[in-house]
């Protein structure tokens, strides 16, 4: 809600506010000037005394808001594409909360540029940048220390190549309109070149990322848990092997003399 709108909503609150306690207050007036010389003062006439001054200082409060909101300027009204764009921004906030929102989000966006570009020269080159994107959102959690910045970097170019991209979109649909335009044709060709050639760049940064991670992981791996797997594989077979020989020790013990297996044990 913009605030010309919550203005406007908070004036017509007290107006309805301000009529209600007024009406409130005239009923309990009129019936303490008619109860109160027609039966005599009374106790029960405190009580319709209090209603009444009650309800007419609360009366009085609220036409002083109104009147003191009034005279207030009321704020400009709000572009309506950048009302919408508001609140696209606010619904976009509320789904990034929820598990697997962001990852949705990033997703419409990427088929809403898409659809954009659709039929143009760039849709090679951005298909490109899509993968790249991708791949580099998948190394941003392992991207710490001195390549958090490089990771900042490249969320602005990302956003800078798609608007240049959805530009020569637009550019290209006016060619067919225009053939006896060259400098356009050349203006075009140049943005094109510009487009690609920063997609290139971005794949580069994103390789660079990529072998970041993987000397990261190089210099940081713990070799222990493998020794220690090791250790306790040799150990398990040692068992194994003890107990194999524990078990034809007890076999041959068991076995009577004369029994016609003993001379194979013996053997």
């Amino acid at each position: 809600m913009d605030a010309r709108t919550r203005y406007f909503r908070q004036v017509r609150r007290l107006r309805r506010s301000a009529r209600r306690w007024s009406v409130l207050a005239g009923t309990f007036g009129g019936a303490s000037a008619v109860l109160v010389p027609y039966h005599g003062l009374g106790w029960p006439d405190a009580i319709w005394a209090a209603l009444t001054g009650g309800t007419a200082a609360l009366t009085f409060w609220r036409w002083s808001d109104l009147r003191e909101l009034a005279a207030q300027p009321a704020p400009e009204p709000v572009d309506p594409a950048r009302a919408a764009a508001l609140t696209r921004a606010r619904i976009g906030a509320v789904l990034a909360r929820l598990p697997g929102g962001a990852g949705a989000l990033a997703e419409l966006r990427r088929v809403q540029g898409r659809a954009r570009i659709r039929g143009s020269s760039v849709v090679p080159a951005w298909e490109r940048l899509d993968r790249a994107a991708q791949t580099l959102v998948g190394l941003a959690g392992r991207l710490g220390g001195p390549a958090e910045s490089a990771v900042l970097e490249a969320a602005t170019a990302e956003r800078t190549l798609r608007e240049l991209g959805e530009r020569i979109a637009a550019v290209e649909r006016v060619l067919p309109l225009t053939p006896g335009e060259p400098g356009l044709q050349q203006a075009h060709g140049e943005l094109l070149g510009h487009f690609t050639d920063g997609v290139g760049a971005y794949e580069g940064l994103v390789g660079a990322a990529a072998g970041y991670v993987a000397m990261d992981g190089r210099l940081s791996a713990d070799t222990s848990s493998v020794s220690r797997l090791t250790e306790a594989t040799d150990l398990l077979r040692g068992i194994a092997d003890g107990l194999a020989e524990m078990t034809t020790v007890q076999l041959g013990a068991r076995v009577p003399q004369g029994h016609p297996g003993t001379d194979r044990l013996t053997a």
